[in-house]
């Protein structure tokens, strides 16, 4: 509701208790009750054929308009970060399952084996709300996880050879590390943690010198450096993301997921969850992801790449439609969207709607859980998430458990 979704109604009646009927069939705040209407402050306008609306906090994305296929009719399950984020990822509300990531790479390998098929890329201080178990293989074998760059100049950990060790000596460690691997691996046949880890290593001597070339950002333009913010303090570290990510995307990388981390807000470093403050919140981080996102559309389209690459924006919920210590809002798991862009979408169309206040799906025929989400994104990439199958313990598994429709209205 301070993003996409416009609300005449609730700049209206902003101030008074929530209807009843706006509350009817959910289950209200985690975080203390329900407050008055709060109306979103920011200025609102339609942009492009397709007259999607955006507030001013997203001035630069909001030329990419007809881009975009959106989904403002998305639901999810709980409203707490862990549980949600989880849901997210996995499709599941509790550890031990697989990533969308990790069944993708499961599904179609690699197309680059000196490089992870599926990478995580994150910015701020510190790793996303639940940590590497949103990028898990679950019960899928460990060899489909995620592989995390962190921020900075060097974003993979223990990449370079350390100084005293000559390169002969580094291949004769490695050549006797595989064979005692090997030996370990016929004793305990079937233990995926160790394959894994073999593979881990093998991949890591041929990343030492495919790795650093594709984060280097040092040969692109300062055009191109400046399409995703880099000559910004406050665009620079998720702009530095986008941009590594566009070059593993050429690379040939399957998945890439790309978090936006905390930025200090007044002292405050949480993520966009503004409780409080959500003016000073929204604003600094819509600025740090305004221009990147928008460049990274622009840079995908100008080189041809974004028809053959599916971009999604998400996050675990939204934001609800009435206040919270006066200044913020609560989670919203009822009614919040989400958007599509390139890899077959049908740019320019919006999916469902929110309420007349924007607190929850109007139309629950056009609900979008993320099970229906996991399954169209899947479909985008030649996978059929009926058909996608893993034997785990006398059970067929697969990305969607039982759940799971492609929303063909989303598709060009």
């Amino acid at each position: 509701v301070d993003l996409y979704d416009y609300k005449p109604q609730l700049i209206k009646l902003a101030g008074q208790e929530v209807p009843a009927s706006f509350l009817k069939g959910i289950k209200t705040s985690t975080q203390g009750g329900v407050g008055k209407l709060f109306a979103s402050k920011r200025t609102w306008k339609q942009h492009g054929e397709s007259g999607a609306w955006f507030s001013d906090l997203l001035p630069n994305l909001a030329q990419h308009a007809d881009k975009m296929a959106f989904i403002k009719s998305s639901v999810t399950v709980g409203a707490t970060h862990d549980i949600s984020i989880l849901k997210l990822n996995t499709g599941g509300l509790n550890p031990g399952r697989p990533s969308l990531g990790a069944w993708i790479h499961y599904a179609l390998g690699t197309a680059n084996p000196d490089l992870p098929a599926y990478v995580v890329l994150y910015n701020g201080k510190r790793e996303p709300t639940g940590g590497s178990i949103n990028w898990s293989s679950g019960f899928l074998p460990a060899v489909y996880q995620g592989t995390a760059f962190r921020p900075g100049d060097s974003p993979i950990l223990y990449l370079d050879r350390p100084a005293t060790e000559a390169v002969s000596q580094q291949g004769d460690n490695l050549n006797l590390l595989k064979l005692l691997n090997e030996q370990k691996d016929a004793a305990y046949p079937g233990d995926t943690e160790l394959q894994a880890r073999v593979r881990a290593y093998e991949l890591a001597s041929r990343m030492q010198s495919t790795a650093p070339e594709a984060v280097d950002l040092s040969k692109e333009t300062e055009a191109t450096k400046n399409l995703y913010g880099l000559n910004d303090d406050v665009t620079k570290g998720y702009g530095t993301s986008l941009l590594r990510a566009r070059r593993l995307v050429e690379r040939g990388v399957r998945f890439i997921q790309v978090v936006s981390g905390p930025t200090d807000v007044a002292g405050d470093s949480r993520n966009w969850d503004a409780h409080t403050n959500l003016e000073e919140n929204h604003g600094q981080h819509a600025r740090a992801v305004d221009k990147p996102i928008a460049g990274l559309l622009e840079d995908l389209k100008s080189r041809g790449l974004l028809d053959s690459t599916l971009v999604v924006w998400t996050s675990e919920f939204g934001r609800t439609s009435y206040g919270q210590s006066g200044t913020g809002r609560d989670h919203n798991a009822w009614g919040y969207t989400q958007w599509m862009a390139g890899g077959g979408v049908n740019a320019g169309y919006t999916h469902g709607e929110t309420d007349e206040i924007g607190l929850q799906v109007a139309d629950k025929s056009k609900a979008v859980d993320t099970y229906d989400l996991h399954a169209t994104v899947l479909n985008q990439l030649g996978l059929d998430h009926l058909k996608l199958i893993y034997k785990h313990q006398g059970r067929s598994e697969r990305p969607t458990v039982v759940y799971g429709k492609i929303i063909k209205e989303l598709l060009a």
